[in-house]
């Protein structure tokens, strides 16, 4: 039972499935059945649905045949109307026909004309699309043509401009063209064609301005030069105003910045040419010399390009290989001012343009790379400077050269390089300078000492005796006195060398100007000049004349006289100094002039000199002596040699008159005492081996001589018989032998009182061996005479009593 109503409900469930996929494809467009009859096939009652479908159908069949016969009468009714209507329409379609034909027939122009008006519409349109086309397409040849035509001119900052706008702004409205692509494919050629010309520029512009920094710096020095000139005369006259600006102010405005910078420069050339100015006329800033112009543009067009960094590395390391080869001193710049100079140029040229392109270009160099290459220049420089200037021999030049450096020095200073090395290195050149100074100096006294004539300067009325006055600080009231002609006690070496030594200080002080150094440091430097040139040079070239072997006494006499004169002169030079540096002598620190010592020292030598000279003499005269030693019998006068030598001596001294009084009395004495000295040599000396008592009394004679010489005070000055005592030792030995007064020298040796103090039993002794010698040789018979030989057995006695005496002494 249960199955039946299982049974029932599935027939049920199908029944209603079947009724709704009718319903469906009912309502279903027809495309759409698809998916309802495939789920009729799905299913297992198919047969059923065909069965359910074949009523339906009859079912619509029925109702359409009962709706035909509803309708019928009105569907007859309608083909009779139709049948009328058909005939009308016969008619109607001979009449159309009628009408077309004629229509035809009579429109058959019209068509023509209309046919003719179409292709005049069609060119009208086509033209119209033309003139639109070309109207987009002519702005971007005209850009290209604007584009080829500037850069055939050069104009390559403008060239990048139009090329940007034909790329971003015309070249995109017409890009379908093909000539616009061979135009796009152009463009990066372009832009490199562009870079490379500029470029070019760039190294042109390099080459030109390495070429002409010479030029630049010249101009740049000039100027400052004349800043300094117009400082100097501001200083001596200040008055309301003010010159020129000594460095040009690049970013003074706008407007100047735009001009100096603009990259819209049409003209490109590198150096502008610029006539030699005047000294009296105004001197072109550095600046106005050089067009900078392809530089700004070539960094602009790299800029725009982006390739600013490339630029720069290259400039920078283009201008470091310039700097190397500015720095890089010729061979022969030591020879003469002007290859300094050229060399100076060539580095203001070169930092003059650098400090311009640091304050007109945005970043194109820094400071640290400008003062990168400043600390190698400068290095480079005082090396090179150091080199050269070693070399200098001549001080006209080493000062030149230091003017020279100062100028280069303030003319970079005013574009803000520090220059403090350059003030350093000239403290080294100032010693230099001073060396040479002093080697020229030396030339300059040996030349006035060597032309001297070493006698007192005549004058012959007032005019020479002020002019001499006037360049030698003397003053001799009594001299001023004294009726024309007369005569000054120095030569005219003393007033030469006074003037030389001023002029020495005047050339030391022009060194020291523009140095920065104070009133201290240049007095200081001055006085320590001065000293060289006294204690070294002038020393020296005084000592040279004095050991000169043809300086006679005369002359010897002449110089202790000068340079008593010239030592009293130091305190002038002292006040000179002060004048000139307004340091006062008694500030601390300040440096004494050594002139006293060195005149005292010449003099000294030059005493010490006559002394030699006369003792020389004194020689010469003494080798005409010629003592017959075994003489029976004196002469009746002083030996000849000897009376002349006294007259020789006479007259030396009376030249001694205006020499200071000690000199002459030491002069004197010396001269005494080595005549004494050397004849008691002569009467001792080895090769007189035997002598007789006539020939000691013709000693005696000459002795005496020297001794009247003595008393008659040849030099005045001399207390009492002071100058006599010269001769007291040949004059006691003398007297003992002459006397023979052996008892008493014998008895009294070793006392102060005793009467030949002064003989030396040791001269004694060898004088009588000569006479005892003497004795035996020339009176071989006299030993048979009692007198004789009571005399040798004397002599004998005495000569052993000496030796006693001399052995005594010893021990």
């Amino acid at each position: 039972m249960e199955r039946g109503k299982m049974a029932e409900l599935e027939s049920l469930e199908t029944a209603a499935e079947h009724e709704r996929i009718l319903r469906e494809i009912e309502s279903t467009d027809t495309a759409c059945i698809g998916p309802t009859l495939r789920s009729v096939y799905d299913g297992e009652e198919h047969g059923r649905f065909m069965e359910k479908l074949e009523a339906r159908i009859r079912n619509h069949d029925r109702e359409i045949e009962k709706m035909c016969n509803f309708h019928y009468q009105g569907f007859v009714d309608s083909i009779t109307e139709l049948l009328k209507v058909r005939g009308e329409a016969q008619k109607l379609k001979h009449q159309v026909t009628d009408t077309n034909r004629k229509l035809q027939s009579e429109g058959k122009e019209l068509v023509v004309a209309m046919e003719e008006l179409k292709q005049c519409r069609l060119q009208q349109r086509n033209i119209s699309a033309t003139v639109d086309k070309l109207t987009l397409c002519l702005p971007v040849l005209e850009m290209y043509s604007k584009l080829r035509e500037q850069m055939t001119s050069k104009r390559h900052y403008p060239a990048l401009k139009t090329l940007e706008h034909l790329e971003h702004t015309y070249l995109p409205q017409v890009s379908h063209y093909r000539f616009c692509k061979i135009m796009v494919d152009n463009i990066p050629k372009l832009r490199e064609e562009i870079k490379d010309v500029s470029m070019s520029d760039l190294k042109d512009f390099l080459e030109s301005i390495r070429k002409h920094s010479d030029k630049i710096g010249e101009t740049a020095m000039k100027q400052a030069q004349q800043q300094r000139n117009l400082d100097n005369i501001v200083s001596q006259h200040p008055r309301i105003g003010g010159g020129k600006k000594y460095k040009k102010d690049v970013c003074a405005s706008s407007d100047l910045e735009v001009k100096n910078t603009s990259p819209m420069s049409e003209q490109d050339s590198g150096i502008l040419d610029v006539e030699d100015e005047d000294d009296d006329e105004e001197v072109p800033g550095a600046q106005d010399l050089v067009d900078f112009s392809p530089v700004y543009r070539c960094l602009h067009i790299y800029s725009v390009l982006g390739a600013r960094e490339t630029f720069e590395n290259y400039y920078r390391k283009q201008r470091r290989k310039q700097a190397r080869l500015v720095l890089q001193p010729p061979s022969n710049m030591h020879e003469t001012l002007d290859g300094y100079r050229k060399y100076f140029n060539q580095i203001v040229g070169f930092f003059v343009v650098e400090d311009h392109i640091l304050h007109t270009t945005q970043g194109l160099v820094n400071r640290a790379y400008i003062d990168e290459l400043w600390e190698m220049a400068l290095s480079k420089t005082i090396a090179a400077l150091r080199t050269h200037s070693s070399y200098c021999s001549d001080p006209n030049l080493v000062l030149d050269l230091k003017n020279l450096i100062v100028l280069f020095a303030d003319t970079l200073q005013g574009y803000g390089f520090p220059v403090n090395q350059l003030f350093d290195m000239l403290l080294e050149i100032r010693d230099q300078y001073s060396e040479t100074l002093l080697k020229k100096w030396s030339g300059v006294f040996r030349n006035i000492l060597d032309s001297d004539n070493y006698s007192p300067i005549p004058v012959a009325n007032e005019e020479l005796y002020k002019k001499i006055i006037g360049q030698f600080p003397f003053q001799d009231p009594e001299l001023e006195k004294q009726p024309f002609p007369k005569k000054f006690p120095f030569s005219e070496f003393v007033p030469k060398v006074y003037n030389q030594i001023k002029e020495f200080i005047y050339a030391c002080l022009k060194f020291s100007e523009d140095l920065h150094l104070s009133s201290t440091e240049v007095d200081d430097m001055i006085r320590k000049s001065t000293n060289l040139l006294l204690t070294r040079m002038l020393s020296n070239c005084l000592q040279t004349v004095i050991k000169r072997r043809n300086t006679g006494l005369t002359e010897l006499v002449q110089i202790i006289i000068n340079t008593t004169h010239l030592e009293k002169s130091c305190k002038f030079l002292e006040e000179f100094i002060t004048n000139i540096t307004n340091v006062l002598p008694e500030t601390v620190h300040t440096t004494k002039l050594y002139g006293t010592t060195t005149f005292k020292d010449a003099r000294h030598a030059a005493e010490e000199e006559i002394y030699t000279h006369l003792n020389q003499k004194i020689d010469q005269f003494l080798q005409l002596a010629d003592y017959d030693w075994m003489a029976t019998e004196p002469g009746s006068k002083a030996s000849d040699y000897l009376v002349d030598l006294i007259a020789f001596l006479r007259s030396t001294f009376a030249v001694f008159t205006h020499l200071p009084g000690k000199v002459a009395q030491t002069a004197c004495m010396s001269a005494c005492k080595h005549l004494s000295t050397s004849l008691m040599q002569l009467l001792l000396e080895a090769e007189v081996r035997q002598l007789t008592l006539g020939a000691l009394q013709q000693f005696n004679l000459d002795v005496e001589e020297c001794e009247q010489f003595a008393r008659s005070g040849p030099v005045p000055g001399f207390q009492g018989d002071t100058l006599q005592l010269a001769f007291i030792d040949l004059r006691q030995l003398l007297d003992l032998f002459i006397q023979w007064d052996w008892s008493t020298y014998l008895a009294d040796y070793g006392q102060t009182t005793c009467k030949y103090l002064r003989v030396n039993p040791t001269t004694a002794l060898i004088l009588l061996e000569k006479m005892k010698d003497t004795s035996r040789k020339n009176n071989v018979f006299a030993q048979f005479r009692k007198n004789e030989r009571d005399k040798q057995k004397l002599i004998d006695t005495v000569a052993k009593q000496l030796r006693s005496l001399i052995n005594s002494h010893h021990l």
